[in-house]
């Protein structure tokens, strides 16, 4: 077969993921931090940008004292369209352009934006919180102790993780502080008298042992049982724990009652990180038989093109060619992410009217009326992509009169019964409220679950409700008994 070269037509579509695109897909799975952080960027990036201010009196005005472009025209207008496909050798009407689009009070909301006075507030909460470095670094202040004594216990405090244990050994810690174990031994054990009591232990059996002596309880039945059957004392195996000490059964419940009320984290009252509250993206109010849906604008950067670099484009006896086609990039680009940003709060209102309509008695009751829904349903009714609208679901909060939640909760699988589909999520908030309201003496097994389940005519399997469970992070029966 011999090789020869030629010239071949073909035609065929592709789909080419423009910069613009790019953009405009990377806003719409942003968070609103991300998202405040993404448009902050470009106000530093693009000089044509501008932001509209609001003073204390709730009126929103520019930087600088000129008229400002009302943001939905922009987005929207034909005109704006018109004007920024032209390149700079082309005549622009910027006059008539600023006159159609002028508007004292500056960006014009896009549908959903709306003054809604009813709105929950979001008070202003000042975190306060102690973490446990610095909880102990306060007490070292009235420690009487030497400089070497002082230095090995900051060691030990910059060396405890979350839960208070110690992260490194003491042969480490004696190599870094060029001092003997004997030395470390003796400042751990000034340690140990700190509050929380076992803070510093190198493992749950040492923290336990240590507030078993601040207790006065050492040398018993007790210390022994943390010492030699800490696996017997999980599993629940009183009865083998009994016979290998010669005790009485009451006895190893007596001392397992003192190991409950030892904490083997000492240090889970103090957090590491400041708590984090969500702001809400959307929020659903009932007026009325109706659900008004309400993006949250609160702290949004509004934007709008300024009106000093449109003056500067229509003088072109002042501003060079290169100068010309630098601004009206830059416009361009402005434009785009207008655009963007109005399609992305428009998106988000779609799918959210949409997630209100399959998912109204939810709002009505709670989660026992939680439908079964997938990105599919929601993406056909509203013509979309399910991509589209698994990137609208990501990392967004509806406020509802049933609380706050992510967008991605309304979507969950469903099981079948006789009376319809159930949410897997009010499975779950069903197997919750039954082990909350059980006898602590005789648990609900995964079956007598499921015989509850089939009473109300819904067929589930054992290992769904013990998947269920797990997921919840709830014991089995057998380790949820309480024995004594």
């Amino acid at each position: 077969m011999a090789l020869e070269t030629k010239l071949v037509q073909k035609l065929s579509q592709s789909l080419l993921m423009t910069p613009q695109l790019q953009q405009a897909i990377k806003l719409l799975q942003l968070g609103r931090l991300e998202y405040i952080e993404a448009i902050e960027k470009e106000l530093l990036e693009n000089p044509i940008l501008e932001e509209i201010k609001e003073d204390h009196d709730g009126e929103r005005h520019q930087d600088q004292d000129m008229s400002s472009v009302n943001h939905e025209n922009f987005s929207n207008g034909a005109e704006y369209e018109k004007s920024v496909e032209q390149n700079s050798s082309n005549p622009i009407d910027w006059e008539d352009y600023l006159e159609s689009l002028s508007d004292p009070r500056g960006a014009a909301s896009p549908k959903g934006l709306i003054d809604f006075d009813n709105r929950p507030s979001l008070d202003s909460i000042a975190d306060t919180s102690e973490d446990l470095q610095s909880h102990l670094l306060s007490q070292l202040r009235f420690i009487d102790a030497d400089l070497l004594q002082k230095g090995i216990l900051l060691q030990f405090i910059g060396n405890l993780d979350k839960n208070g244990y110690l992260c490194i050994s003491y042969e480490e810690i004696a190599e870094e502080c060029n001092c003997t174990l004997e030395e470390v031994q003796s400042a751990a054990d000034l340690l140990h008298s700190l509050d929380p009591v076992g803070v510093g232990a190198r493992d749950m059996k040492e923290c336990l042992l240590i507030q078993l002596e601040h207790k006065g309880l050492s040398g018993g039945l007790t210390e022994k049982i943390i010492k030699l059957h800490l696996s017997k004392l999980e599993n629940r195996k009183y009865d083998l724990i009994a016979k290998e000490e010669g005790v009485e059964l009451k006895d190893v419940y007596t001392s397992v009652t003192t190991i409950q009320s030892l904490d083997p984290r000492p240090a889970r009252q103090f957090t590491e990180d400041a708590t984090r509250y969500i702001v809400p993206d959307i929020y659903i109010s009932k007026v009325g038989k109706e659900y008004v849906i309400t993006l949250n604008d609160d702290g949004m950067p509004r934007l709008v093109v300024s009106p000093y670099y449109l003056e500067l484009l229509k003088k072109k006896d002042e501003t060079s060619k290169e100068q010309r086609n630098y601004l009206n990039e830059k416009l361009k680009a402005a434009s785009w992410l207008i655009k963007s940003i109005y399609q992305r709060q428009q998106t988000i209102y779609k799918v959210t009217e949409s997630i209100v309509k399959y998912q109204r008695e939810f709002l009505e009751y709670g989660i026992d009326r939680l439908k079964p829904l997938v990105l599919k349903e929601v993406a056909n009714d509203i013509g979309m992509h399910e991509s589209t609208v698994s990137r609208v679901t990501t990392n967004k909060y509806v406020h509802t009169p049933q609380g706050v939640f992510e967008l991605k909760y309304f979507f969950t699988s469903g099981i079948k019964t006789a009376e319809g589909d159930i949410s897997s999520s009010s499975i779950k908030e069903k197997i919750k409220s039954l082990i909350a309201a059980e006898d602590p003496a005789k648990p609900l097994s995964d079956q007598q679950i499921v015989e509850t389940f089939q009473a109300e005519n819904v067929t589930i399997a054992r290992r769904t409700v013990a998947k269920y469970r797990e997921s919840l992070g709830i014991l089995s029966s057998s380790r949820r008994k309480k024995l004594f």
